[in-house]
């Protein structure tokens, strides 16, 4: 019969000790609320002791977080118990996690204490932290690197005073895995009471096996395991929560465990942990990088296509990630190439899809990623001239000291001149927000770049803007001497090209089926969206 693995999330704490990602106490209230959705079972809100701020945090927590048991961290002593225990009292199950290193380097050098000494304050403090909570964890700290006898006495020193989980941490990421199983294997045949004693695993990733070690321990008895969202934590990070779960979803065939976490929120929770700290996650990233998904070359695109399984072992869905995304660059495939001009309303012959697959090469020799407008200017053998819909006449911003600005901009078509004006945070938003006005067309800025063309201040502006219109990305590219100039032409470039493949889309169907009523450039004419 499966066991249950317990999920203890930690990036409110140990998470939050990432350099550059504290958050404040309205960040970690809309956190946890995420964490309570992905149903992890045990959230560590903070360390109190550690500041008012962090205290007042978890108190908030402990207060409206209902779900999870609602854990605080403290040393090894009277103070910090204390003030955990203030924090999290109100919780509608409350943890204190206390912790004291065992290694003899951190003895040592550390706290400069003997062995008698340290096992003295373990039976202690989690007896002391017994008398307030009901629930009690252990961590000997630095446990991977701790002498393998006297961790046992550690452990059971724990055991004796009423700790109820013992966690074993590989606190610097030292450990390899066959080291760290046997580490729990040991701990779990030799100390005493072990029945009654729920084992922990906490890795760090400093050798790259956070992630590795955490399903070791497993392996060796571990049911409950500490880990963050998008693996951050201190210095080099803490074992992902994404990768823990799905690995356990996964591989169920040898790992006879399940979690409880709903796994299709995983991908909202790693987005807004990037958006409250401002870390964003590598591309590379597993289960929520922007490529985990992602395929470029020919041969898994050719599979993907046929079926998903053949390159992907978990679908996008079950994280609540984007659909998968065929992107196009020069390892690309004819089968890919042919897929999205059906997709973009352009089935191709035979030869018509060597032809575009002969100028699709020669482009894709020269950028890294090749978009839909330049699909669309390859037919008729070349590149097809998009007509300008929209030419600008006249552009000036005003802005204020308080950072707000204003925007007006003239443009032409067919003839007619419109003029509008708008406000925003930035000239450059507001320049485009004015352009968005006049045609009708709501951009989002999905990537915007900045270089300087030219030496020293004769140089001018090269601004490169991919905008997304209804579903669609389209680029523009322009160079000023005026950046805020330079990013409106830009802007109006992309405008422009969404422009007329709305037009074109609705011209073609018109044709085919007489007036149709449509305002998008996804759903009825790119089907999946891209």
């Amino acid at each position: 019969m499966p066991e249950k693995i317990f999920i203890f999330d930690t990036t409110l704490r140990d998470g939050e000790q990432s350099p550059g990602c504290s958050m404040n106490l309205a960040e970690k209230l809309e956190m946890a609320r995420q964490l309570e959705r992905l149903g992890v079972d045990i959230l560590e809100a903070g360390f109190p002791i550690a500041s008012e701020g962090d205290f007042e945090a978890v108190c908030a927590v402990a207060e409206e977080i209902r779900g999870p048991i609602i854990a605080a961290l403290a040393r090894a002593s009277q103070l910090d118990i204390d003030r955990a225990w203030e924090a999290v009292r109100s919780a509608a199950r409350p943890r204190i996690h206390t912790f004291l290193a065992t290694s003899d380097i951190h003895l040592q050098y550390k706290l400069r204490k003997t062995r008698e000494e340290v096992l003295k304050q373990i039976a202690w403090a989690v007896g002391y932290a017994k008398s307030l909570c009901p629930d009690v964890e252990f961590s000997p700290e630095d446990a991977g690197r701790t002498d393998r006898n006297y961790l046992v006495e550690c452990c059971h020193a724990a055991v004796e005073a009423g700790a109820n989980v013992l966690n074993l941490p590989d606190t610097v990421g030292y450990c390899l895995e066959p080291e760290y199983e046997k580490m729990f294997a040991d701990v779990k045949a030799r100390v005493p009471g072990m029945e009654r004693v729920m084992l922990s695993t906490h890795t760090h990733n400093d050798l790259g096996m956070a992630v590795a070690n955490t399903l070791a321990g497993i392996r060796g008895g571990a049911r409950q395991v500490e880990c963050t969202i998008n693996g951050i934590g201190e210095r080099a990070g803490n074992a992902a929560l994404e990768e823990v779960a799905m690995a356990i979803h996964v591989r169920r065939d040898v790992l006879p465990v399940f979690t409880e976490i709903h796994s299709e929120e995983l991908y909202a929770a790693s987005r807004l942990l990037t958006r409250l700290t401002g870390m964003v996650v590598q591309r590379n990233k597993a289960i929520v990088g922007k490529n985990a998904f992602a395929h470029e070359a020919g041969i898994h695109q050719d599979g993907v296509l046929k079926n998903t399984i053949t390159y992907e072992i978990i679908t996008p869905q079950s994280v609540g990630a984007p659909t998968n995304h065929i992107v196009l660059g020069k390892h690309s495939g004819r089968h890919a190439l042919s897929k999205r001009y059906e997709e973009l309303g352009y089935p191709l012959t035979k030869p018509e899809l060597e032809r575009a697959y002969e100028l699709f090469c020669r482009l894709a020799d020269r950028k890294k990623q090749v978009y839909d407008e330049d699909l669309l200017g390859f037919m008729d053998e070349g590149f097809e001239h998009i007509p300008e819909m929209y030419s600008l006449k006249l552009f000036q911003t005003v802005s204020s000291t308080e950072g707000r600005a204003t925007a007006t901009v003239e443009l032409e078509k067919d003839g007619t001149t419109s003029h509008d004006s708008a406000t925003a945070d930035g000239p450059c938003d507001a320049a485009f927000r004015a352009i968005d006005r006049i045609t009708g067309l709501t951009g989002e800025i999905t990537d915007f770049a900045v270089h300087t063309v030219g030496p020293g201040t004769d140089g001018v502006a090269e601004v490169s803007i991919q905008a997304k219109f209804e579903g669609r990305e389209f680029t523009g590219k322009s160079t000023n001497h005026n950046v805020v100039e330079a990013a409106a032409k830009a802007y109006l470039q992309a405008a422009n090209k969404a422009a007329y493949e709305l037009k074109r889309q609705e011209e073609k169907q018109a044709a085919h089926s007489g007036p149709i009523h449509t305002h998008k450039l996804t759903d009825q004419f790119f089907p999946g969206g891209y």
